[in-house]
């Protein structure tokens, strides 16, 4: 961010000056990859606020325009904040709300002397910067999801009878890891049998049966950018109504596939995957949202839900990830990671979809 974009967006804002907490943030407008961190920007300059810990990490990553200023015993960040507030005459602040404590925004009103009617709370403005992906954004992403990729056709030698949910997770894991993933991006989700119904479900020590639907939910963090994909299999033959189950969400997904395009809201395109749903009588069983966008966080805004009315953008990245689930018998989730075109989507995901028996 040049320091004519910062003045832009303070005078968008109505703000003097701006208080960024979240790491998401710092990370995409400085370059800086640190946590417990702040990232200042006023007319005057932007500056990486941190500790001893990470000075050096700051002063080697920072982005061009970007200083680094430290904290130390006796002088923290609310006194640092009041200095550069007072130099640069910041007379309205704002500052991330939702990446902050309560107590921790107290305390820095507090010791920055500046009122409290004075800070103004950002919302997703900073976030909102984020949404529309750059072209090398994508290759990060698509690299992030072609690691998934591997990791699911390895995981399918891996299932069996015997094998516990706890085990499958850690496998996924390390597979990931060993192929150039920095680590998960989300606590994985294996779920067999009747915990399939559980669309968050924890894994445990279960383990997989003849017969079980088992969903997999996963994906890796590559040079900070997410990946999330999620394949459901069966272990050994499906039952009929299994493959009715599977069948149904995966026309679902490719319908919505082929349906979404730039210039339609994300409750439009939410729509295209639940009216399938609803119509083969499953609409009670498909409670979440079709999907979210993802990048150096897993869960980025805007989202295909019945809610969101942000208008979707060519470079935006989705997930379309419709389940149905079933109490007491299983659940089916597919999903695969798109990136907007300007005339559709296009697939970042290419593990097969196609119901597959284990064994």
């Amino acid at each position: 961010m040049t320091q004519e974009e910062v003045r832009s967006f303070l005078k968008k804002q109505k703000v003097d000056g701006v208080l960024a907490a979240s790491p998401a943030n710092i990370r995409y407008l400085s370059g800086f990859t640190g946590t417990d961190s702040y990232l200042y920007l006023s007319a005057e300059r932007s500056l990486i606020l941190t500790d001893s810990r990470y000075t050096l990490l700051a002063e080697e990553e920072a982005g061009e325009g970007y200083g680094v200023r430290t904290i130390s015993a006796g002088y923290g960040y609310g006194d640092l904040l009041k200095e550069l507030m007072q130099e640069d005459g910041v007379g309205r602040l704002g500052f991330e709300e939702g990446a902050m404590l309560y107590g921790t925004v107290m305390s820095l009103m507090k010791k920055s002397g500046l009122p409290a009617e004075q800070w103004k709370s950002l919302g997703m403005e900073l976030s909102k910067l984020r949404a529309v992906k750059t072209e090398e954004e994508i290759r990060l992403l698509a690299e992030a999801e072609h690691i998934g990729d591997l990791a699911f056709s390895h995981i399918l030698d891996f299932l069996r009878p015997g094998v516990t949910e706890l085990q499958v997770a850690a496998e996924l894991e390390y597979f990931m890891k060993n192929h150039g993933a920095e680590g998960t991006s989300f606590d994985t989700i294996v779920a067999s049998g009747y915990h399939s119904a559980i669309p968050h479900a924890v894994p445990t020590e279960k383990k997989l049966e003849p017969g079980d639907f088992v969903t997999m939910d996963f994906g890796c963090r590559y040079r900070g950018y997410c990946s999330d994909m999620t394949r459901t299999v069966i272990v050994g033959k499906a039952s009929p109504r299994q493959k009715e189950l599977y069948e149904l969400v995966l026309r679902a997904q490719q319908t919505a596939l082929a349906g979404l395009k730039p210039g339609m809201t994300g409750i439009e395109g939410d729509r295209l995957a639940r009216d399938v749903i609803a119509e083969a009588g499953y609409g009670a069983c498909f409670g979440h949202a079709l999907g979210h966008s993802v990048g150096l966080e897993i869960h980025e805004r805007p989202t295909l839900s019945v809610r969101d009315t942000t208008v979707l953008l060519p470079g935006m990245i989705e997930t379309v990830e419709p389940g149905v689930y079933v109490p007491g018998f299983g659940g089916v989730r597919i999903e695969d990671m798109v990136v907007f075109t300007e005339t559709g989507v296009r697939n970042l995901t290419s593990s097969p979809k196609e119901l597959i028996e284990i064994g």
